[in-house]
């Protein structure tokens, strides 16, 4: 715990928790909800919407993630300074879903995209079982940083675009939006029976934009689902603006890097949306492994999300 300058303990916003898995289901072809539990889960404190939070997964052959320091000042080190062959893979992943079981005790889900054994999460998800044991760092308050959805109150409309790897969040955020917020999401997923059912407000309209296996021309396939759609509304709000004024959207953007910024310029110079308005995060970035993607973090050479920066 650190001091602030009154003197006053600062409130940790992360902590260190141990996982134990209670269960596994199968969503659809691509997705795997892994249900945790475990005593020190009383203190986690989600604040939805799409909070992160950092996986430990125990490397091949292990059954549970071993650290050799979980103290604030001193685990990053000690993680760093392990043997490649022993030292956990830390990935970051979205919480699902928090709540409280008949017994009062917290259960938090995680939903994993499975693409058999080419990444470590997914050949650690595949393989979950009852019993088993990983770390992460989580939140240990609810208000914190890693809930990047941040809708201001005077938001006319909520706009999402996620692939796969952040449906989850995206999900999240559908669930907690009120009843009456206009949503107009689209959704890229990579085989039609990945299309979830999804709690979402009454007035959202959601596009499921289906890969097939395809990764070839990814971007432009959903720059042409986004320009489709922007023919037909843009009747419409030419209609609505005469009786209800202009609406003011707040866009929410995660997925692939590259991509994202794709839809990113689109809203912006295409659509004429307050690029302040645009909140966008790169999940991953196609042809790049999240170990190069973390080496470039703690350089300092991650590109910026700060929505103000240039497109």
């Amino acid at each position: 715990m650190t001091a602030t300058a009154s003197g006053a303990p600062a409130v940790a916003h992360f902590r260190f928790f141990t996982l134990e898995v209670l269960r596994t289901r199968r969503l659809g072809h691509s997705f795997l909800r892994v249900t945790f539990g475990g005593e020190s889960l009383a203190d986690f404190r989600s604040g939805g919407f799409d909070q992160s939070l950092s996986l430990f997964l125990p490397p091949s052959g292990a059954e549970h993630t071993v650290l050799p320091s979980t103290d604030e000042d001193t685990w990053f080190t000690a993680w760093r300074g392990m043997p490649d062959e022993e030292r956990p893979v830390m990935r970051s992943y979205t919480v699902r879903e928090q709540r409280r079981d008949g017994t009062g005790a917290v259960e938090v889900d995680i939903d994993f995209v499975l693409h058999g054994d080419s990444s470590p999460a997914s050949r650690w998800a595949g393989r979950a079982s009852a019993g088993r044991r990983i770390l992460a760092i989580g939140p240990a308050v609810a208000e914190n940083k890693s809930v990047r959805f941040q809708a201001p109150a005077d938001a006319g409309a909520v706009w999402m675009y996620a692939d796969e790897t952040a449906l989850p969040a995206a999900a999240g955020i559908l669930e907690r939006l009120p009843a009456d917020t206009r949503v107009r999401a689209w959704f890229e997923v990579p085989h039609e029976d990945d299309r979830l059912a999804l709690a979402a407000p009454a007035d959202a309209d959601i596009t499921w934009i289906v890969r097939g296996g395809d990764d070839r021309e990814r971007t432009g396939r959903v720059l042409d689902a986004l320009r489709s759609a922007q023919a037909q509304a843009q009747a419409q709000a030419q209609a609505q603006a005469q009786t209800q004024g202009v609406e003011s959207p707040y866009v929410w953007l995660a997925g692939e890097a590259g991509t994202v910024r794709a839809v990113r310029r689109h809203f912006v110079q295409e659509r004429s949306v307050d690029r302040r308005s645009v909140r966008f995060t790169g999940y991953w970035r196609l042809g790049a492994s999240e170990e190069q993607l973390l080496a470039e973090a703690y350089a300092g050479k991650a590109p910026s999300e700060d929505p103000g920066s240039e497109l």
